[in-house]
């Protein structure tokens, strides 16, 4: 099997038959690691797809790998957090594409926003250093209760508490968009999510 066999895309209706399956590599990942990957809940997964805030790898009918964007602090912050790829599709480099694929969707969409990630692993500090972000105390990382409540799923969140959440596990890497280029991603994703924000603005009304 070769990359190239492997789709990677902004997830969309069609791949909300993956939810469980998604979820459940990143439960596995989390207790081989020990460390790190907050849990998720079925809905909170669905809505990242339906919302264009989610990247999956697919190889046929076969789910390979996922990762989502969350918002924080009214969009001034973003994570692309649950970088999962399953064990029996690792080392063909798809982390990393979906890596770049979830960090030029956040960059289009929230141009102005630092984008943070929170790890405990070397792949993926190793992807963050070579996107521009730059390792930071978590007092730099959003203040948004919201986030850090995602982390009650993580086993080591005891530590979190202990250190009044000065640290960690995890290492707080933080990307500042004001000292890069504007990223770019396909026009069929812009289109569909200028009418998911149009809808976000009609409900609002």
């Amino acid at each position: 099997m070769k990359l190239e066999d492997i789709t990677i895309e902004v997830a969309s209706q069609k791949h909300l038959v993956y939810v469980d399956r998604i979820l459940k590599a990143i439960e596995e990942a989390a207790q081989v690691r020990g460390t790190g990957i907050a849990r998720r809940k079925p809905d909170y997964i669905s809505r990242k797809i339906e919302e264009a805030k989610a990247v999956i790898a697919t190889h046929g009918d076969d789910f390979a790998g996922f990762s989502y964007i969350e918002t924080w602090e009214h969009k001034r912050y973003v994570t692309t957090s649950g970088l999962i790829v399953r064990p029996e599709y690792r080392g063909l480099g798809i982390a990393k594409k979906i890596k770049d694929m979830t960090f030029s969707l956040a960059r289009v969409r929230w141009p102005n926003a630092k984008i943070f990630s929170l790890t405990s692993g070397a792949a993926v500090m190793s992807m963050n250093t070579r996107l521009g972000y730059k390792p930071v105390t978590f007092a730099e990382l959003t203040n948004d209760e919201a986030f850090w409540k995602g982390c009650e799923g993580c086993v080591n969140v005891d530590i979190l508490k202990r250190t009044d959440r000065k640290y960690c596990i995890c290492t707080g890497m933080l990307f500042d968009p004001e000292e890069h280029l504007p990223a770019k991603i396909p026009q069929d994703v812009l289109d569909r999510i200028a009418k998911l924000e149009e809808s976000e603005e009609n409900s609002e009304e």
